[in-house]
């Protein structure tokens, strides 16, 4: 009995380093291991603990990284804004994991929140939407989009003969389409939930092949309709016309001459 007792005691020391060893990120995620493989239907706690590493866990998504800038560009400091409120609170009641005021090139204010600091990095999602449409304009300097009046269809051919047909590149970048998007988050059926569980049948762009199959609401140009779903398309337009992937332009005509600091990562799908 003594050697059993002496054998589960170093088994529980041995389970307590690893659960020590494994860093705060990771017991986080174990301690709120998410039940649903979307996102949009994780608890608060869910997320609080995975936004903060999807790109960590290969089992919910795959990710390609970005590496850091080799001439960085420091950020100085400028003076304190002063703000007459109590700006912790502020970051706690509203779960920000981090904001930083930038004004004329220098760093006015910068704090965190959700146990982060300036090494924590967080799954941005839809503010991605403007590095997206950035690389857009990036590609329309480079000749790779001759113009934002061209139809969607010029670059992703698998849209022709689908509601896309009139949609211009500026209409697609302004959300005005006109095609038919759901996007509601509380609802397991609607675009936004189930076009990323979509398998085009044809082996070809599983975006794609969700996109086209939309039927079309409005006339092309008249009505904002907010669509996650045509961002993603924005990303495939961007990879046919320059041939590179997202990351890659990202990392040419961004991350790189920008001087960014730190690695980033990019969610894929598998268009990339």
């Amino acid at each position: 009995m003594k050697r059993a007792g002496i054998g589960l005691g170093i088994l529980v020391a041995m389970l307590a380093a690893i659960w020590w060893i494994i860093g705060a990120d990771w017991r986080r995620l174990i301690l709120a291991a998410p039940s649903d493989a979307n996102v949009l239907f994780w608890t608060q706690s869910q997320r609080d603990a995975g936004f903060r590493m999807l790109d960590r866990v290969s089992v919910l998504v795959d990710a390609r990284e970005i590496p850091a800038s080799d001439a960085v560009k420091d950020l100085p400091r400028g003076a304190p804004l002063g703000l007459d409120l109590d700006l912790d609170a502020y970051v706690k009641d509203n779960r920000h994991a981090a904001i930083v005021v930038l004004h004329n090139g220098k760093i006015r204010l910068e704090t965190y929140g959700l146990d982060f600091n300036e090494n924590g990095r967080w799954t941005s999602f839809s503010v991605a939407k403007s590095l997206t449409s950035t690389l857009v304009g990036a590609a329309v300097v480079d000749g790779y989009i001759e113009s934002l009046n061209d139809p969607v269809s010029k670059y992703v051919p698998g849209l022709v003969g689908s509601a896309y047909d009139d949609v211009t590149v500026e209409q697609l970048l302004t959300m005005s389409s006109g095609v038919r998007w759901i996007e509601d988050y509380e609802d397991p059926n609607s675009d936004v939930a189930v076009f990323n569980d979509h398998v085009a049948e044809d082996g070809s762009s599983n975006l794609v092949s969700y996109m086209k199959t939309l039927p079309r609401a409005h006339p092309a140009g008249e009505v904002f309709n907010y669509s996650t779903g045509e961002t993603n398309l924005i990303g495939v337009l961007v990879i046919e016309a320059t041939g590179k992937t997202l990351s890659e332009y990202l990392s040419d005509k961004i991350w790189a001459p920008f001087g960014m600091e730190q690695d980033a990562s990019w969610l894929l799908n598998e268009d990339g």
